[in-house]
């Protein structure tokens, strides 16, 4: 079924609340928590420096967490919407990476000899 196709998503996540201050990190965790639970996983990435104008021609700069994620179009939809709620924002930007994802999985015997290195 196409809508079951995994894509991989970039989503914009901001750093600051709207009046200025920082988000904090356990404010992003308990988001990454509702991510990891509609998609099943998430790569953070380092922040970056975002510039657009809105349309009443205000200019906003701020930066931003680019947070990849493995899921459908539906769910990308909905953890855009989470998002806005989440950190009351105006608008989100996602788009689509990749529409060919691979995860791999290999599944290894634990051996004496290799040392487990978690």
């Amino acid at each position: 079924m196409a809508g079951d196709k995994q894509i991989l998503w970039e989503i914009l996540v901001p750093t600051q609340h709207k009046d200025g201050r920082p988000i904090h990190t356990r404010f992003h965790r308990v988001w990454d928590g509702k991510v990891r639970g509609l998609s099943g996983g998430l790569t953070i990435m380092k922040p970056v420096m975002g510039q657009w104008v809105s349309p009443d021609e205000s200019l906003f700069k701020e930066r931003m967490i680019p947070v990849r994620v493995k899921c459908t179009a539906e769910d990308i939809d909905r953890i855009a919407d989470m998002t806005a709620k989440y950190y009351d924002q105006e608008a989100v930007m996602y788009y689509a990476i990749s529409y060919v994802v691979v995860i791999k999985n290999y599944k290894h015997k634990k051996s004496k000899d290799v040392p487990d290195r978690r």
